[in-house]
């Protein structure tokens, strides 16, 4: 019993690449690329101080904090 199940277990080269998987390696790419190509310095004020940081590193805060606000919200409506 115990020879069948280390050969269920084990997974065929078609399972390990699907195509979900192929859209998130595809989606880490271009953020690597969007990464690379947007290092430069850019302003940024929130109402009194003003802060200088890449581009890259503003756009990803204010993604984080959309998607803690759209969590937040799904969640209360269920």
């Amino acid at each position: 019993m115990s020879a069948d199940k280390s050969t269920s277990s084990r997974k065929s080269g078609r399972e390990l690449v699907t195509p979900g998987r192929i859209v998130v390696a595809a989606l880490a790419v271009l953020g690597l690329v969007f990464i690379f190509e947007n290092t430069r310095q850019v302003k940024i004020r929130l109402i009194v101080p003003e802060v200088t940081m890449p581009l890259w590193l503003a756009l990803l805060a204010m993604a984080v904090i959309g998607g803690i606000c759209g969590a937040y919200f799904s969640r209360r409506k269920k």
